[in-house]
C-alpha cells in the first residue's frame, strides 16, 4: 500500500464552541469568589447568576451543534462545582454567615458549618446527578433539587438584601437556615420538573415567543426581586409535586384494590 492510501492518524482534541461557555461560567463562579473577600456582595450575587447562564448555554450549545462529549461532560461537571457549590457557600458566608463567629459559643460553629453542609450537599447532589444520567434515570425529573437552583435562591438573597439596603449581619439566620435547606433538599429524594422537554429545535406556536417576552420583561422590571421570589417558588414546588404524585399513586392503588 502506497504512502498517500493509508489512513492518517486521527486528531485528538476538545469541541471549542460549548467549551467557551463553560470556561465563561468558570470564570463567574471565580469572580463571585473574589468580589465576596472584597466585600463587593451584589456584584458577586450577580455573577453567579452569569455562571447560570452560562451553564445553561452551554449544554444546549453542545446538542444543537452536535459537539458533546465526555470531557464537556466532566469539565462541566468540575464547572458546577465551583459556580454552585464552592461560591455560593463562600459568598453567604462572607456575606452574613461569619458575623455568627463573632457571637462566640456554639453560634460561631453554626456559620461555617452551615456553609459546610452546603458545599458538601453540592458536591454529593452533582455525584449523584452524574451516576443518574449514566444510568437512564427520567429526564424530565431532577432527583433531588437542582445545585444552580440552590445557589441561585443564595445568591437571590444577597442580591435582594444589597438591593434593599438590608446588611448581612442582619440576616445571618435566614442565610444560615437557607444554606443548610438548600444543601438537604439538594441530597433529597424530592422531584423537581427539569424543563427538558422544550424543543428549542422545531417550530412553536406564536404564543411561545409571547410568553419569552413576556419572561424577560417581569425578570427585568426588579431583577433582585423577581429572581429571588422566583427561584424560592421553584423550591416550593418540588415538595408540592412530590405531594401530589404520591396521592395520585396511592388513588391508583385504591382503585385497583
Amino acid at each position: 500500500m502506497d504512502e498517500e492510501e493509508q489512513p492518517r492518524p486521527r486528531r485528538k482534541g476538545i469541541y471549542l464552541l460549548p467549551n467557551l461557555f463553560t470556561t465563561a461560567g468558570l470564570f463567574a463562579g471565580f469572580y463571585a469568589i473574589v468580589a465576596a473577600m472584597s466585600n463587593d456582595f451584589e456584584s458577586a450575587a450577580i455573577a453567579i447568576f452569569v455562571a447560570m447562564l452560562m451553564d445553561g448555554i452551554d449544554g444546549r450549545v453542545a446538542r444543537l451543534t452536535n459537539t458533546q462529549s465526555e470531557f464537556g461532560v466532566q469539565y462541566d461537571s468540575l464547572t458546577d462545582m465551583v459556580c454552585f457549590g464552592l461560591a455560593p457557600a463562600l459568598v453567604i458566608f462572607e456575606w452574613a454567615l461569619r458575623s455568627m463567629i463573632e457571637q462566640g459559643g456554639l453560634m460561631s460553629q453554626l456559620g461555617w458549618l452551615a456553609a459546610f453542609v452546603y458545599t458538601a450537599c453540592a458536591a454529593l447532589r452533582l455525584a449523584r446527578f452524574n451516576t443518574q444520567v449514566a444510568s437512564g434515570a427520567d429526564k424530565r425529573y431532577f432527583q433531588g433539587l437542582p445545585s444552580p437552583s440552590a445557589a441561585a435562591v443564595l445568591a437571590g438573597l444577597v442580591w435582594f438584601s444589597a438591593d434593599h439596603g438590608l446588611a448581612g449581619s442582619d440576616m445571618w439566620m435566614l442565610g444560615a437556615v437557607l444554606a443548610a435547606v438548600m444543601g438537604v433538599l439538594m441530597v433529597s429524594n424530592i422531584r423537581y420538573y427539569s424543563f427538558k422537554e422544550i424543543d428549542f429545535k422545531n417550530r412553536v406556536p406564536f404564543v411561545a415567543l409571547f410568553v419569552v417576552v413576556l419572561i424577560f420583561v417581569v425578570v427585568s422590571s426588579h431583577p433582585p426581586s423577581v429572581l429571588f421570589i422566583g427561584f424560592l417558588l421553584y423550591v416550593i414546588s418540588g415538595p408540592v409535586l412530590t405531594l401530589y404524585q404520591l396521592r395520585q399513586r396511592r388513588r391508583q392503588r385504591k382503585s385497583h384494590q
